[in-house]
C-alpha cells in the first residue's frame, strides 16, 4: 500500500498499484471517509440542478453539496458564484440585457449578470446550462431542461430522495462570499439559519456548513448545532499565497498558507471542526501537472484535531496529476486515473473527498 512517505513522481508500476482496491485496516476505529457529491454529480449533469444532485445520490454520495448565493429578494439559491452568465441561459434573455454590468467581488472585477441584481421570480425564468460545455459537450443536452433550485427546494428533495431510498443523505452547503454579499447589504448568515430550523430534515441530518471565511464561522458556531447538534463546519482553504478575503477586508494580512500551519490550524480548531484544502495543498503538482511530494497537512490537521475533506477530484484527463493521465485526450474521461488518485489521498488519511462523479468515489472506496 502507498504511504505519504512514498517519493514522487509516479512509475508505472505504481500508478498502477495506487488502482487496486482499498480499504482502511481492519484495526482502525476511524469512520469510512465521505463522498462528497460537489455541485451534485456535476462531470455527468449541469451543476446544481436538481437533476445532477438526483444523479449523485443514485450513485451513492454520502453528501451533496448546494453553493448557495442570495437573489435581488433576499432567497438562497444554489449556484456556484453570483455570476450567473456560464451556467444559465441569461445572455440569450433580451429582457435581461441591461443588467450586465461588472462588478467586484472579493478583490476582483467580473463581468456578467449577477444573482444579487435578480428577484427570485426572475431567476426562475432562466433555465441552466452547462458551465464546461467543452469539456464535458455530453452534459449540453441538457441545457434548457433545469431552474435554479432554491435551498428550500433542495433540502425538500434531499428530504424525499432520503425517504424513498431509506438512508439519511447529508448536506455540506457553502455559503458564497460573504463579505462582498454583506457589502450589499444581505445577511446569508441569517437566512440559512432561518431554512434550516424550518426544515425537519436539517434539523437531524448530516449536516456540514463551508465557508472561505472565518468570521461567518465563528458567528455561525455554536448557532447551528442549537438547531442541528450533529452539525460540522469547515473552514475551506484557497490557494496558499491568496489572502482570507474577510481579514483582507479589514486590512489583514492573513494568508491561506498562514492557517496551513501547525499553529495556524489549531487558530482554524476554535471555531471550525474540519478544513476543506485542495488536493494539491496535499500533493502539490509541478508546471506540467505532475505530483510531486506530499505535504504533511493532513497529519498536521489531524493532530490539530480537524478533520480533512479535501477538493475536488475530476475524472477527465486535464483535471488528473500527470502520472495518471492516459493518451485519450485532455478532455476524455479517465475513470481508472480519477479512481487511483483518490485512493491515494485516501491512504495519506483523508476523511472526505469533493469528487464531480460520486460513482467514482464510491467505487475508489469500496473496491
Amino acid at each position: 500500500m502507498l504511504t505519504r512517505r512514498n517519493i514522487f513522481p509516479l512509475t508505472a508500476a505504481t500508478a498502477i498499484l495506487a488502482a487496486a482496491p482499498r480499504v482502511r485496516a481492519a484495526s482502525s476505529l476511524a469512520p469510512q471517509p465521505l463522498v462528497f457529491a460537489h455541485r451534485g454529480a456535476s462531470a455527468l449533469r449541469p451543476e446544481h440542478t436538481l437533476a445532477s444532485y438526483a444523479k449523485a445520490i443514485a450513485d451513492g454520495a454520502d453528501y451533496i453539496e448546494p453553493d448557495l448565493v442570495p437573489t435581488r429578494d433576499g432567497v438562497l439559491v444554489a449556484r456556484h458564484e453570483s455570476n450567473i452568465a456560464g451556467t444559465t441561459d441569461v445572455a440569450t434573455r433580451p429582457e435581461f440585457a441591461a443588467r450586465r454590468r461588472t462588478m467586484m467581488i472579493d478583490g476582483t472585477n467580473e463581468t456578467g449578470w449577477f444573482t444579487t441584481d435578480f428577484t427570485l421570480a426572475e431567476l426562475k425564468t432562466l433555465r441552466a446550462r452547462e458551465r464546461l460545455p467543452g469539456t464535458r459537450p455530453q452534459n449540453t443536452r441538457y441545457d434548457g431542461h433545469f431552474d435554479i433550485p432554491t435551498f428550500e427546494e433542495v433540502i425538500d428533495f434531499v428530504a424525499a430522495e432520503s425517504a424513498a431510498r431509506g438512508r439519511v443523505i447529508g448536506l455540506i452547503p457553502e455559503i458564497k462570499n460573504s463579505t462582498h454579499f454583506h457589502a450589499l447589504n444581505h445577511t446569508p448568515e441569517e437566512t440559512f439559519l432561518r431554512v434550516i430550523a424550518a426544515h425537519d430534515y436539517t434539523s437531524y441530518a448530516p449536516l456540514e456548513v463551508q465557508s472561505f471565511e472565518t468570521a461567518n464561522l465563528k458567528m455561525l458556531r455554536g448557532r447551528v448545532q442549537a438547531i442541528n447538534p450533529q452539525a460540522r463546519l469547515m473552514f475551506l482553504m484557497g490557494n496558499r499565497s491568496e489572502r482570507v478575503p474577510d481579514i483582507a477586508a479589514t486590512g489583514g494580512h492573513t494568508t491561506f498558507g498562514d492557517l496551513m500551519t501547525p499553529e495556524g490550524l489549531r487558530q482554524i480548531r476554535t471555531y471550525a471542526d474540519a478544513i476543506g484544502p485542495s488536493n494539491v495543498d496535499l500533493i502539490p503538482r509541478d508546471a506540467s501537472g505532475a505530483w510531486q511530494a506530499p505535504t504533511t497537512l493532513v497529519d498536521d490537521a489531524h493532530s490539530a484535531g480537524l478533520l480533512v475533506h479535501s477538493y475536488t477530484c475530476r475524472p477527465e484527463n486535464r483535471f488528473l496529476p500527470r502520472q495518471l493521465r492516459n493518451g485519450a485526450g485532455d478532455d476524455a474521461r479517465n475513470p481508472e486515473g480519477s479512481i487511483a488518485e483518490i485512493r491515494r489521498y485516501l491512504d495519506m488519511g483523508l476523511d472526505g473527498f469533493f469528487t464531480d462523479d460520486p460513482a467514482l468515489g464510491r467505487r475508489a472506496l469500496d473496491g
